[in-house]
C-alpha cells in the first residue's frame, strides 16, 4: 500500500476545503470594497490552510494557488490538491468540468501530494451520451492515478434538468434517489475511485422537525443508510455543498443516528464563510483570528458529530 492509498484507509478524516476559485474571489472583492486587494483571494486561502491544518487531517486546495500554499498546511495534516481549473468554470450546459492546464496528475507525487480530487457535476437522468462523456473523463484520471501511485477523491454534484430549483420540494424528494444512483454507478471499481465525496441525500431544510415536512424524519435516516449503502466498499466522505454549518452539523449527526459509519467530511464554507465578512471589514488578522478562534471550535464540532 502507498502512502496516497493510505488516505482511503484513514479514520476519521477529517477534511477541510479551501478549493474555490472565482465565486470566492468575487465574494472577496464585495467584502472588501475599495481596499481589495489582487493578493485576497490568496491571503484568505493561505489564512484558512494555516489555521484549520492544525487539526484537520487533511486540506484541500485548488489548482491555481495550490503550489504556493502547500507550505501553509501544517503537518501531519495531509494535502490534498484539486484537478479542476476552478469549480466555477464548466464548458458548457452538460455541465463538464474543465481540466487544469497548469497540473498533470503526472506532477502530484513530485509535489508531496497524495490525493487528488476532481469535481464533476452530474445528473442520472440525463441522456447517455452526455453521462457516457463524463464517465469516460472519470475512467481517464483513474487510469492515470492509478499509474503515478495517487489517491483518487471523486466529488459527484448531482443535479436533474427536469427540476431546476434544487431548493425546491420536488428537488427534496428526488434528491435521495439521485445520490444513491450516482454513488452506485462510481463506486463501481472500473472507475478506480479511492474515495467517494458526496453529497447528504436529503436537504434538511425539507425534514420534518427540522425544516418544511416535505420528508419524515424515518424517511430521511432511510435516505442516508441507502445512499451509504451504493458506495460498497469504497470509502465515503460528506461535503458541506454550501449549506450553512449547523445544517452541516445536524446532517453528520442524522446520519449517525441512522447508522452509517461514514470515513469522515470534507468541510469548506460551512466552516469559513463568516470570515470573509470579517476578512472584508477588518482585515486579515481579524479573519485569522476568528479563524483560530470560530473556525477551529467548528471543526472541532462537526468532528464530535460524527464520533
Amino acid at each position: 500500500m502507498t502512502a496516497g492509498r493510505s488516505l482511503a484507509r484513514c479514520k476519521p478524516i477529517h477534511g477541510i476545503a479551501v478549493d474555490q476559485g472565482s465565486g470566492l474571489g468575487a465574494l472577496l472583492r464585495a467584502a472588501r470594497g475599495a481596499a481589495a486587494d489582487a493578493q485576497d483571494l490568496f491571503t484568505f486561502k493561505r489564512i484558512v490552510a494555516a489555521t484549520l491544518s492544525r487539526r484537520a487531517t487533511t486540506l484541500l486546495v485548488d489548482s491555481h494557488f495550490g503550489r504556493a500554499l502547500l507550505p501553509a498546511i501544517q503537518p501531519p495534516c495531509r494535502p490534498m490538491l484539486a484537478y479542476e481549473a476552478d469549480v466555477y468554470r464548466i464548458t458548457n450546459e452538460d455541465r463538464i468540468t474543465v481540466l487544469p492546464e497548469n497540473l498533470m496528475v503526472s506532477d502530484y507525487p513530485a509535489l508531496g501530494v497524495e490525493t487528488l480530487k476532481f469535481f464533476l457535476y452530474y445528473a442520472p437522468n440525463d441522456p447517455a451520451e452526455v453521462n457516457g462523456r463524463k464517465q469516460d473523463l472519470v475512467r481517464q484520471i483513474g487510469r492515470e492515478c492509478r499509474e503515478a501511485g495517487v489517491t483518487f477523491l471523486f466529488e459527484p454534484i448531482i443535479y436533474d434538468r427536469a427540476i431546476p430549483d434544487g431548493a425546491s420540494a420536488a428537488f427534496a424528494r428526488a434528491k435521495p434517489g439521485l445520490v444513491e444512483r450516482a454513488t452506485r454507478t462510481f463506486a463501481d471499481p472500473v472507475f478506480g475511485i479511492d474515495i467517494l465525496k458526496v453529497e447528504l441525500p436529503v436537504n434538511l431544510d425539507h425534514v420534518a422537525g427540522i425544516g418544511r415536512p416535505t420528508l419524515t424524519q424515518a424517511e430521511a435516516e432511510a435516505a442516508f443508510i441507502h445512499a451509504a449503502a451504493a458506495a460498497g466498499n469504497v470509502p465515503l466522505l460528506y461535503l458541506s455543498a454550501g449549506v450553512s454549518f449547523a445544517r452541516f452539523e445536524e446532517g453528520l449527526r442524522m446520519a449517525r443516528r441512522a447508522g452509517v459509519d461514514p470515513a469522515g467530511f470534507m468541510c469548506g464554507r460551512a466552516i469559513w464563510s463568516d470570515a470573509v465578512g470579517i476578512f472584508g471589514a477588518d482585515g486579515p488578522a481579524a479573519a485569522e483570528r476568528w479563524m483560530e478562534d470560530e473556525g477551529l471550535r467548528r471543526l472541532d464540532r462537526l468532528a464530535e458529530a460524527l464520533a
